[in-house]
């Protein structure tokens, strides 16, 4: 009975959601803060595919009317959490009496996300330690919520989403959610990246408890920091210093190491009172292999010497661009717009022409993307980088971008 209330509700959603778009598309008026208001108050409570789709759209700035993307942004600081009685349920499955373990277990939690929440508690010995908890249940109802959000992701075709494209973000979407049901594997993941990085005195990344972590609870020990999303009022000196490490790292994680962290939103990363970054969740790891690495570098010179030719050479290497006819001219217009990021010097991330240049031109973009047609194994990827550059403009980065793509422009040439 509760999985078929479910499918009603995500139905009504996608009903909702779609009737918005079509008359968008008609030129009538559609009332997005409304739609926005819906889908945050239905996809908070249901939790699970639908709110991690919406989070996952979200983060692609440039996409969505700014009234419907603020408010599913909030879905990634501000979704209501679920009641401590049914979070209770997977304690108890997790520890039998959890009293025995913990002497205290905070009711309120201090972050929720689509796939469960996270609870301070005290040990009998009087540490403190943070529980992720999944919600109950969403096991037993993930695959019946994959098939309506497929439903629900046909309404991408409004945006011209090529279909192959909107399959690719489901399969990603399918992977990384049966991915996150996996507690322990995220605790093997912290332990992995605790030994990787354990000569970087600028990046924290909590210890996972695996006496006390299990299928449906993770523990760690609690590392308090300000998160990302928090930092807007902070002091520059404060900000350019956890930009100057968030781009260190991706750096490292992509050239050195061959994997990236791809749930970029903001809440998965803060800032500790010495100033150094804080890698909160590792649910979403991606494998990146230097056969996609090297096509993707290769693009961006190609971008950066604004060679539209050698764009669409590049983009066919990577497997994309199918369709007749190469777009030149929204080539030309893409490598304008990126090229300043990039020039020689130290560049603002926060400089609102640049963004609002990169606005404008996702439209056209979408709308070419049936010649364009990238590759679906780079989606995940791409979106991953997008989220982590929309938490450098975030923090109002300034970063020489010149003189940090020159080494790896050469590593992509061969050039030692």
């Amino acid at each position: 009975m509760r999985e078929r209330g479910r499918s009603r509700r995500l139905l009504g959603l996608g009903a909702r959601t779609g009737g918005a778009l079509l008359r968008s598309r008609l030129g009538g008026q559609s009332d997005w803060r409304a739609l926005g208001e819906a889908l945050f108050e239905g996809l908070s409570e249901l939790k699970g595919p639908a709110m991690k789709l919406a989070q996952i759209v979200s983060q692609w700035d440039d996409l969505l009317p700014p009234d419907l993307a603020d408010e599913l942004a909030r879905l990634q600081r501000q979704a209501e959490p679920m009641p401590w009685p049914r979070i209770r349920e997977s304690l108890e499955a997790q520890y039998g009496d959890f009293d025995r373990v913990f002497s205290e277990v905070e009711t309120t939690p201090f972050a929720s996300a689509s796939m469960g929440q996270v609870h301070r508690a005290r040990t009998h010995e009087g540490e403190i330690v943070v529980l992720k908890v999944q919600y109950p249940g969403l096991a037993d109802v993930l695959e019946s919520d994959l098939t309506q959000v497929r439903r629900i992701m046909h309404l991408g075709r409004w945006f011209k989403v090529p279909q192959a494209r909107l399959d690719a973000l489901f399969d990603e979407l399918v992977e990384s959610l049966r991915g996150e049901l996996d507690y322990r594997a995220e605790a093997a993941a912290l332990a992995r990246y605790r030994a990787r990085y354990a000569d970087h005195d600028w990046l924290v990344i909590p210890e996972p408890l695996m006496g006390l972590s299990g299928e449906r609870v993770l523990a760690m020990r609690y590392v308090p920091g300000t998160p990302l999303r928090d930092l807007e009022a902070a002091s520059d000196d404060l900000r350019q210093r956890v930009a100057t490490h968030l781009a260190d790292w991706l750096t490292e994680e992509l050239f050195i190491h061959g994997e990236l962290h791809a749930d970029p939103h903001a809440g998965n990363f803060a800032c500790d009172e010495q100033g150094r970054l804080i890698l909160y969740d590792l649910g979403a790891v991606i494998l990146v292999p230097e056969s996609r690495l090297k096509p993707m570098i290769e693009l961006l010179q190609a971008t950066l010497e604004q060679d539209a030719m050698a764009m669409d050479t590049a983009l066919r290497k990577m497997g994309g661009r199918q369709g007749e006819g190469a777009p030149l001219a929204l080539y030309r217009e893409s490598a304008e717009a990126i090229a300043p990021l990039f020039a020689p010097g130290v560049q603002d991330f926060g400089d609102v022409r640049v963004h609002r240049r990169l606005r404008d031109l996702s439209p056209r973009i979408w709308a070419a993307l049936d010649r364009l047609q990238p590759p679906a194994d780079t989606l995940l990827l791409s979106r991953a980088l997008n989220g982590h550059y929309w938490n450098l403009v975030r923090l109002q980065a300034r970063l020489d971008m010149h003189a940090r793509s020159q080494p790896l422009l050469a590593w992509a040439n061969g050039i030692s």
